[in-house]
């Protein structure tokens, strides 16, 4: 089912005392189930200064440079095993490019056991910087019909959502997206260009003073 083009999503945290046990369950949801998702309204940008502040203008850049430095040291061996990609883009945005291969098995919206600690890793630094909104975005390669691939990078923008949420992450502060097959990195020709094209981005965009809404429009496509 298409979500709309920018989401956020509502989940009750789950009842444990164990901090692993409640990402496990937040990774097994996958699906939509336990997360309602609903269009953002225009008040958005007030709510969210208010739950987590905001930016000053002239200390943006020194924020995303820590940042950034705290992923890279945090990711450095996923980095290393490309797993994952960090890029930094205009206006300050840093984007976590999430392996489909290392991330999810083929058809499938349930988080890879063996990639729960990397994003635990993420995690824990998006919630050390939290004046940021994180936009999850998923993508799909052409293989399946367009409906299926629609509703496949949902689920697993939902699931990484959902798995950050449970790890601490403030539901405020998450956009959920899936874009399916609609903006692939490379032409769908070779099964490794369709590796490429499998992917879930996050977006991570500071909240400037002023600037609010700008934190939650809805981010571009990279290559």
């Amino acid at each position: 089912m298409p979500i709309a083009a920018a989401a956020v999503f509502t989940l009750s945290a789950c009842a444990t005392d164990d901090p692993n046990q409640r990402a496990k369950a937040g990774a097994g949801i996958g699906a939509l189930a336990g997360a309602a998702i609903v269009a953002i309204s225009g008040s958005d940008n007030i709510l969210l200064g208010a739950a987590v502040g905001a930016l000053a203008g002239g200390a943006v850049g020194h924020y995303q440079d820590k940042q950034q430095a705290a992923i890279e040291a945090a990711l450095q061996e996923e980095l290393r095993q490309e797993q994952v990609e960090l890029q930094r883009l205009e206006n300050d945005v840093l984007l976590v490019r999430l392996n489909s291969s290392a991330s999810f098995d083929v058809g499938s919206a349930q988080v890879k056991p063996a990639f729960y600690s990397t994003l635990d890793k993420l995690a824990s630094e998006a919630s050390t910087y939290n004046k940021t909104v994180l936009h999850v975005v998923g993508y799909t390669d052409s293989d399946g019909s367009a409906a299926y691939n629609q509703g496949l990078s949902d689920d697993r923008a939902n699931a990484v959502a959902t798995y950050l949420r449970n790890d601490g992450v403030m539901r405020d502060r998450l956009r959920i997206e899936g874009r399916g097959e609609t903006e692939p990195r490379v032409p769908n020709t070779s099964a490794a260009n369709k590796a490429s094209n499998r992917r879930v981005e996050i977006y991570i965009k500071p909240i400037v003073e002023g600037e609010e809404q700008r934190a939650l429009e809805r981010p571009a496509s990279r290559s």
